[in-house]
Formats: structure tokens, C-alpha cells, sequence
């Protein structure tokens, strides 16, 4: 991972939303919100919570008086995910580094993440972390995608992009977000975080979109996708996601799109 794989800035956090969450992040954020509430947790820590797809539906499926504290590194994507959370509600909103967690030992009861541990710098070290602040025999909760070739629409995207630089193809989505989906990979990290009972189920879905633009645009500007392209020809970005919208038309149809996604979500439990 790069440093700039982190960078959700700009008018980032709003064509994540806008385009993102509805194409990839809303039926695995419900899948991970009923799992979470199906415990009946009285205290909750969201980690890279982004811009609050989860919060948006867990926080109704919770009773009033549980503790839910929502976490991301990135100031932007909180204040986006504050902003768009209904109101009233008593989450506490908190910028904090997964690998740096300002929270005592033994402090909640569920811990959970989506589709943000591939960003971690050390993957252990974050796992570490979790562990420490979950009560013994607490639960974290996360997904994570799987390869780029079993989530369509993404790699469709890096291929095109491709086209445009390759000596030096732009290679975010298969890198971060698609680059830790070993199965005995992720097991063995939390192992040595600490974790026992590990349990992973891979999930398929189906990402839908009106138009094959709306995944283009979804990837290319709202990702840091944008970010790379700009930093090679900023002069391009136009032309990759009109490019990028003609091949998944091509492939998917001119009109409503819909492509194959895949994850896996992970069940750990700390250790007593």
C-alpha cells in the first residue's frame, strides 16, 4: 500500500458516496449491520467507518443506551459520515489510527470494520489493537474483498486505465482494496494478533448500476484511483471515465449494469 491509498480528500468523500456506496458498500454494510446488532453488544467501536454507510444502518438497529463510537482516520470522510447520519443519535464520532486506538483495555464488547483492514500500514499491529480494546471473549467483525478478477466492475476500471499509462499503470484497486483476500492470509494475522475461532465466509453479490457511467465515475473519481490518475496526467481523468464507461457498456449492456462482487466476511473472537 502507498500513502496516498489513504487519501479520501477533496470532493472524494462525496463521489464515494454518491456513486460508491450504492454500487459495492450498501448490501455488505446491512450484512455486517445485522450481524453486529444480532449480538446484542452493549458497546460497539467502528473502525474506517468512511462515510458512514454502516453507522446509517446499524445505529437504528441498536438499542438506545448501547455505547456506539464510530471511528476513521480521515477527517473528511467522519465529517461526511456526521453530516449524513440521521439525528437524533448517540454516537461518538472520533478521529483515531486503527493502529493507534485512544481507548482503554477491555473497553467494548463488538469491534467491527468494513472493507477498511486492507488499508491498515500493519495488518497485525491493527488486529493488535482491536484485540486490546475488546472485552475478553468480545467479537470483531469485518470484510474484506475478494481478488480483483471476482469484483467486475473494479477490474474492468484498472484495466482501462491501464491502457492510458502503461508504463506505469495505476494499479490502486488491485493493490488496496482487492490486495488482502487470502483466506489463510487474514487467518494467520489474527492468530497472531490473538485472535481464536476464526471463521471466514466468502459472500457473491451483484453490483447494479442505472447507467455503465455510474461505475466509472464510482471508481475513477471516487476512490484514490482519482488520485493516481491526476498525479500521472491530471488532464485525463475525463477521458479514462468516459473510456472506462464505454468498454462496461460494451460488456454489460447500454443501460442498467450489473457485474459479479465478492468478499469475505471474518468473525474473530478474542481471547479470554
Amino acid at each position: 500500500m502507498l500513502p496516498t491509498d489513504k487519501k479520501f480528500t477533496g470532493s472524494i468523500p462525496e463521489f464515494y458516496d454518491t456513486y460508491l456506496v450504492p454500487l459495492i458498500f450498501t448490501d455488505c454494510a446491512e450484512d455486517l449491520a445485522q450481524r453486529v446488532s444480532a449480538r446484542t453488544p452493549a458497546s460497539v467501536l467502528e473502525i474506517a467507518a468512511g462515510s458512514g454507510v454502516v453507522p446509517r444502518a446499524l445505529a437504528p438497529l441498536l438499542p438506545p443506551e448501547t455505547r456506539y463510537v464510530v471511528t476513521d482516520l480521515n477527517p473528511a470522510m467522519l465529517d461526511h459520515a456526521k453530516h449524513c447520519q440521521d439525528a437524533p443519535n448517540g454516537i461518538e464520532w472520533l478521529q483515531a489510527d486503527a493502529l493507534d486506538l485512544p481507548f482503554d483495555a477491555d473497553s467494548f464488547d463488538v469491534a467491527h470494520c468494513q472493507h477498511g483492514v486492507m488499508f491498515f500500514p500493519d495488518r497485525i499491529s491493527g488486529f493488535q489493537q482491536i484485540h486490546r480494546v475488546l472485552k475478553p471473549g468480545g467479537t470483531f467483525i469485518f470484510n474484506v474483498w475478494d481478488t480483483i478478477a471476482e469484483n467486475e466492475f473494479a477490474n474492468v476500471v484498472t484495466e482501462v486505465a491501464a491502457t492510458f499509462f502503461p508504463q506505469d499503470p495505476p494499479q490502486f484497486l488491485a493493490r488496496t482494496p482487492h490486495g488482502y483476500s487470502d483466506r489463510d492470509q487474514i487467518k494467520s494475522d489474527l492468530q497472531a494478533a490473538g485472535f481464536a475461532e476464526i471463521e471466514l465466509e466468502t459472500r457473491s453479490g451483484i453490483s447494479a448500476a442505472p447507467s455503465a457511467r455510474h461505475p466509472a465515475i464510482a471508481y475513477c473519481q471516487g476512490t484514490p484511483l482519482r488520485g493516481e490518475i491526476e498525479s500521472r496526467d491530471a488532464g485525463r481523468l475525463s477521458d479514462i471515465t468516459d473510456q472506462a464507461a464505454r468498454v462496461i457498456a460494451d460488456r454489460f449492456g447500454d443501460g442498467p449494469v450489473q457485474g459479479k462482487i465478492q468478499s469475505h466476511v471474518v468473525t474473530a473472537t478474542a481471547a479470554v
